[in-house]
């Protein structure tokens, strides 16, 4: 019989980390221990307090935490020309391992590692059946979260366009090999949120021969669901005979893979359009700049917004959800806006297709053609046809009902844990 098993996860990020992966992992926990299991968050920096969710670290442990992200960047200024993306070395001393052995789980569930927590070659020296959910493409890159054009990671790093390197033995070769070799005899299972994720992983040279599912992250459908607009834009302070544009991220104006850029050209051309009288934009994940771009419309900056009840009135009041990401693993925007009974528009790339139905539940777009995604934004507010928005809203709904529960994500894992334990018993 399975002990209930626990997982292993790294939480609140300090440094360069998009927060929704926090809620993903934090949501499975609660998915889990709602079916019984006995599951437990062992966590780099603990904003809970839940007593599930551990962080055994003394106060000098606790203050060194907190300097980990600063201090795993510390080679990147080796690269003083670099992109300013999210890029993790992971090459600090940790003493995971130990904290692991105390609470001897069934199972280690991996998650975001990042920001100084665990050291690559810290992963082969757990002896319990690992699991690794993967919320981006570092796993299997060197050093990099997202790839952009760059697909060395089918092959060995170097020369890495990010760093702006042209040395093939660079740092990213140097991560790249330290993964290379201390993964090569790990028996690690990945899953990945999204399809296009597990494509990635399944052709990179790290990852090829592992083990790889796809298991989507789950949603508490009873917070994020439809609430009457006229209530949520009441709460909000928001105008009530305006149709309204939603975009919100973290760093959502500041983060050049979340399109924002590429959103304003598309705005533009909308208010060019003739929209500009009927329609007006909100931000969240912002706070308004002291210069505003201009968007073409009048714009209502929310600032970040991190919990449930501010984020499921958001997505409620407005009419349309726009995530124009350049590369994009599982968004949880997307997924808490059609709970909302809100139509999203997007690029069709990264997982956005396991989630947005072309013209069922929303608009996939070109990649990053500005007119293609102008088109899918005016189609979904085009007013002409209530009934059309009211289908569309209610099947953005049953899609997460049908594919992106809370249950449905927990019952996965457990069946998988369950089977990895039990191949564990039968090698012994």
């Amino acid at each position: 019989m399975i002990k209930c098993p626990s997982f292993v996860s790294k939480t609140i990020p300090v440094h360069g980390f998009d927060i929704s992966d926090v809620r993903d992992t934090y949501r499975l926990h609660r998915g889990l221990k709602n079916i019984g299991v006995d599951s437990q968050m062992l966590v780099q920096n603990k904003q809970s307090y839940n007593y599930t969710v551990i962080f055994p670290a003394s106060k000098l442990g606790k203050g060194l935490d907190k300097l980990k992200p600063t201090l795993d960047i510390l080679p990147l200024q080796l690269y003083p020309q670099r992109d300013r993306t999210t890029y993790s070395v992971q090459w600090l001393p940790d003493n995971l391992v130990a904290q692991v052995d105390k609470i001897n789980p069934d199972v280690i569930n991996l998650h975001w590692i990042n920001g100084g927590y665990l050291k690559i070659e810290t992963i082969a020296k757990f002896n319990k059946p690992i699991i690794w959910t993967l919320h981006d493409m570092w796993a299997f890159t060197g050093g990099c979260h997202y790839n952009g054009d760059c697909i060395n990671y089918t092959n060995s790093c170097g020369a890495c366009p990010q760093l702006h390197s042209h040395k093939e033995k660079d740092l990213s070769r140097w991560i790249w090999q330290r993964k290379t070799k201390a993964w090569q005899d790990l028996n690690l299972t990945i899953v990945t949120p999204s399809h296009w994720l597990a494509k990635c992983a399944a052709s990179s040279s790290l990852l090829k021969d592992m083990r790889i599912e796809v298991i989507p992250n789950g949603l508490d459908t009873k917070q994020y669901k439809p609430i009457q607009k006229s209530v949520a834009r009441s709460i909000l302070g928001l105008p009530e005979d305006k149709q309204l544009i939603l975009f919100g991220a973290i760093n959502s104006t500041s983060d050049p893979r979340k399109g924002f850029q590429l959103l304003q050209a598309a705005l533009q051309n909308l208010g060019q359009a003739g929209w500009k009288e009927r329609v007006e934009l909100v931000v969240f994940g912002a706070s308004e700049p002291n210069n505003p771009p201009e968007l073409g419309f009048k714009s209502h900056y929310l600032g970040r917004l991190n919990d449930d009840i501010s984020l499921s009135l958001v997505y409620a009041a407005a009419d349309v959800f726009i995530a124009p990401s350049l590369q994009d693993n599982l968004p949880n925007t997307v997924m808490e806006s059609l709970a909302c009974g809100t139509p999203c528009v997007a690029f069709d790339i990264g997982g956005m297709c396991d989630m947005i139905q072309h013209e069922q539940n929303g608009y996939l777009a070109k990649p990053f053609d500005v007119d293609d995604l102008a088109r899918g934004i005016a189609w979904v507010l085009e007013d002409k046809d209530k009934e059309r928005w009211l289908s569309l809203s209610q099947r953005g709904r049953e899609k997460v009902n049908n594919d992106f529960t809370l249950k449905a994500q927990a019952e996965k894992y457990i069946n998988l844990y369950r089977s990895l334990f039990a191949n564990k018993n039968r090698r012994c």
